[in-house]
């Protein structure tokens, strides 16, 4: 299957979000989703937009962390393994960690990708009225391309912060969390309209 603008843009954002591509023999891949109960629905709206990708139904997972032993409860689905999510799984990953790929201007410029990156990896606080996007394990080179692509692509004014074991955080100010809701508020579903409140 080829993908439609909208689901190249959804695709786009979760994975460098909270998705996985699962590399399943040597061309093709699946997408894993994994979300917290609380973000049923979410998920099930991720789905909604790959119906031919995904059969069943989701699965509710139980774990204890090894380390916090603290439990864990969560939906899991897994889509079909294709050849277009192979191609995906070899721009977004070198040796199964997920990276910044060289070209990522030219792939990341619907504001849909951002509005679902956000949705999966974004915070908003009231207080300061700012907003913060948390990139993980990405590298400082990688996180200034993304830098690069908000301001040349979306025309978001971002600074990039260090936070230590929570890696590098992509920082709005309160002006540009504004610019932010007004661009990604469009696509934030219901259930997560808490994360950037109008």
């Amino acid at each position: 299957m080829k993908f439609t603008k909208r689901q190249k843009a959804i695709l786009i954002g979760t994975i460098l979000g909270d998705a996985y591509l699962q590399k399943t023999g040597k061309r093709n891949a699946r997408l894993c989703l994994e979300h917290e109960n609380k973000q049923k629905e979410y998920l099930l709206w991720k789905v909604s937009a790959f119906k031919n990708l995904f059969q069943g139904k989701p699965v509710f997972v139980k774990r204890v962390h090894p380390k916090t032993k603290k439990m864990y409860e969560y939906w899991r689905f897994q889509s079909n393994s294709t050849p277009e999510l192979g191609k995906m799984q070899r721009l977004f990953y070198k040796n199964g960690k997920k990276i910044i790929p060289s070209n990522f201007q030219e792939l990341f410029k619907e504001p849909l990708s951002l509005a679902v990156w956000f949705m999966d990896d974004g915070y908003y606080y009231p207080r300061d009225n700012n907003a913060y996007l948390y990139l993980g394990k990405l590298s400082l080179d990688e996180t200034k391309i993304v830098q690069d692509t908000l301001i040349n692509n979306l025309r978001l004014k971002t600074k990039i912060l260090d936070k230590k074991q929570e890696g590098f955080v992509i920082y709005f100010s309160p002006s540009e969390t504004q610019k932010l809701k007004t661009i990604i508020g469009p696509y934030i579903i219901p259930c997560l309209m808490y994360k950037i409140p109008s």
